[in-house]
């Protein structure tokens, strides 16, 4: 299969791939991100470059076309979102002009599940088919929703039931720079209502495995410094998050809050541990924010040989 990655970041969806059990011919890789360029060449280094997807000519057969345009303005988390006109989330369009030059035989878009109806209405005029959202929490232990069109075709995984105490490091191996020192939290005990009768207890742990926990927070109480249970699932990482966690996800060990670590992160995008290594910890962060959940691209792409 030759493969062109759009908006390639650390190539997910060439570990993707490899774990969908799919024979490689050729991938070539459009990124421009120097940290992300230098993460994908350390594990796969015949890696075809090709630049930027700006003005990219493509030649040669295409089997498979893969790639998450950019969701900065298209987030309803974006207050002065823009859009499909938006300088990033614009990029969308290259995505379509090289889909219709090249007409590849298989095609895969992502984005961000939470994008106004109107760009989400226009994305599927130009794909051609409907958006399917996949959250990743199915298969890991990471609530990530984002909407895939592709004319692959797949059904949605059970769940796994991974929760974020299955994917945590010993406590020797954590770095003390990960724990939050110094500072108060209060306990907004999400669960302490709950009905106590064993249907009701029942209810409570089948929700708490399925979807995040919070069990309070750091002042000042934003996003990035609300502090989640290890018995549910991360927050999903981000790029450019903020607050104490940085665009990970603070949680409760016993008597100390702390961050997650890098190779925590590489889990629950799927990735092998120090699949990252090699570049500043704040640019291992901010790379596997932008990037795809390995394990959710894998089982779209499985669908490719059932075909």
């Amino acid at each position: 299969m030759n493969v062109l990655s759009l908006f390639d970041g650390i190539s997910c969806a060439r570990v993707s791939l490899d774990r969908a059990g799919i024979e490689v011919n050729a991938y070539m890789s459009a990124e421009i991100d120097k940290n992300a360029i230098k993460v994908s060449e350390k594990n796969y280094p015949d890696i075809i470059r090709v630049g930027s997807v700006v003005g990219l000519e493509v030649e040669g057969q295409i089997d498979l076309l893969i790639g998450g345009s950019p969701c900065q303005d298209l987030s309803i988390a974006k207050k002065d979102r823009k859009g499909l006109e938006g300088n990033r989330s614009g990029l969308f369009w290259e995505y379509v002009r090289i889909k219709k030059e090249c007409n590849p035989k298989w095609f895969v878009l992502e984005n961000v599940a939470s994008m106004p109806k109107a760009d989400r209405d226009i994305i599927t005029r130009e794909m051609g088919v409907e958006p399917v959202m996949f959250n990743a929490s199915l298969v890991s232990a990471q609530c990530r929703k984002r909407l895939f069109w592709t004319n692959i075709p797949f059904s949605l995984p059970a769940d796994r039931g991974i929760l974020l105490k299955d994917i945590l490091q010993p406590d020797g191996e954590v770095d003390e720079r990960m724990v939050v020192k110094g500072k108060a939290y209060c306990l907004t005990a999400t669960y302490s209502h709950a009905n106590t009768t064993d249907a009701g207890v029942k209810n409570s742990v089948e929700r708490k495995q399925r979807t995040m926990v919070k069990v309070g927070h750091v002042e000042p109480n934003v996003q990035g410094n609300r502090v989640y249970s290890t018995d549910g699932k991360s927050t999903s990482l981000s790029a450019d998050g903020g607050g104490l966690a940085g665009g990970t996800t603070l949680i409760k060990e016993e008597a100390r809050i702390r961050k997650l670590t890098p190779i925590e992160c590489e889990r629950l995008q799927g990735l092998p541990d120090n699949y990252t290594e090699g570049v500043a910890t704040t640019n291992r962060y901010k790379c596997l924010g932008n990037a795809f959940n390995v394990d959710v691209v894998a089982h779209i792409l499985s669908g490719v040989k059932n075909e």
